[in-house]
């Protein structure tokens, strides 16, 4: 627990002002990553250089460099044979932008976080997260190179498995400080007799849009979306046939395009159903107007979100509606982890 004194101390509005300013860069983040990933910009930079590579090619050569390392990558190969400098810039500067906010994100939280330290402003309670934090930042960026170095072997995109990973681990580190920032911010003191049927709901409500988000992941990663591009039916049907062919059965859910964007809208589903529910059970159950803000902000969120996801999928993946729609996804897990923080149990 964060004391009240430290809340209220410049020292602890200054924490949470720089923990906002880092959420906010994460968010970003999250949108710079989608844009590098529709325009297919994420493996035009081959190498992986964490220190020197924060510097673009600064000359003709230098480009032409870099340039020849992507003409020997199977995604040029497979997909832009013949393709210009010019062309290749568009694509590089893309994925430059997405690397070097990446490494602005760990300057911003990294430094402040030592000088916190240094100067005695981190109360004890919030250092363990703090640190944890920093270890997610630099594992984030590992897996992001992980991810990166699937699309250069014998394929011309990313492995779909590891971009979920990647996906899900900057969403985990978003919810991780919205969660600390919601201690800051409270609205209203803890109620520590919160129904334990709505704390319950909101964990399982928080971990059915994260499955969701995650189900997301593999819809980007095989490009699942670009197909089915009809709505409410997909293959003229409501439940179309072929799912799950496969042998085995289940690897479906992961690899099959039509799989995977049926268990997309189906999950989609499923959400904006629980939303609803969640609210409505909210109204009876809930112990603090801040908790059913929440709840309603959900139902808010979810039903922008399944709006923009349909507008997506009928556009054939417009790129200004799948990014709101990323957004839409970033508001909606949100929403979700401070409707769940909002019910916590809270210690004596």
């Amino acid at each position: 627990m964060i004391s009240a004194d430290f809340k209220e101390s410049d020292a602890g509005r200054a924490v949470l002002a720089w923990l906002i300013a880092v959420a906010l860069m994460v968010a970003l983040m999250m949108l710079i990553g989608a844009i590098t990933r529709l325009t297919e910009s994420g493996l035009s930079m081959v190498e992986w250089r964490p220190l020197i590579g924060a510097l673009p090619p600064l000359s003709e050569a230098e480009w032409s460099r870099v340039f020849d390392l992507y003409r020997q990558t199977s995604e040029y190969r497979l997909e832009n044979a013949g393709m210009t400098l010019p062309a290749f810039k568009t694509i590089f500067w893309w994925e430059y932008i997405h690397r070097l906010w990446g490494r602005l994100i760990g300057l911003v939280f990294a430094l402040p976080f030592f000088w916190f330290l240094w100067r005695g402003h981190i109360p004890r309670p919030l250092k363990p997260h703090l640190f944890v934090l920093l270890i997610l930042g630099g594992l984030q960026g590992v897996i992001g190179w992980w991810m990166v170095k699937s699309g250069f072997v014998d394929r011309h995109d990313v492995s779909q498995y590891r971009l979920t990973v990647h996906l899900t681990m900057a969403f985990l580190i978003f919810g991780y400080l919205i969660w600390l920032i919601a201690n800051f911010i409270e609205r209203a003191a803890p109620v520590p007799t919160t129904p334990v049927s709505l704390r319950r709901s909101a964990i399982g409500f928080l971990l059915l849009v994260t499955l969701t988000v995650m189900s997301g992941g593999l819809v980007a990663g095989l490009g699942a979306g670009f197909d089915y591009n009809t709505w409410p039916l997909m293959a003229d049907a409501l439940v179309p046939a072929g799912l799950y062919d496969g042998k085995p059965w289940w690897l479906a859910v992961f690899e099959d395009i039509l799989t995977v964007q049926f268990d997309h809208r189906m999950l989609a589903y499923l959400t904006f159903g629980s939303a609803i529910l969640l609210w409505w059970r909210a109204r009876d159950l809930s112990v603090s107007r801040w908790q059913y803000q929440c709840h309603l902000a959900i139902v808010i969120a979810v039903s922008l979100q399944l709006m923009l996801g349909i507008a997506t999928l009928l556009s054939v993946v417009s790129l200004p509606l799948a990014v709101l729609h990323q957004a839409g996804a970033i508001f909606l897990f949100s929403c979700a982890v401070l409707t769940s923080h909002s019910c916590r149990r809270v210690r004596s």
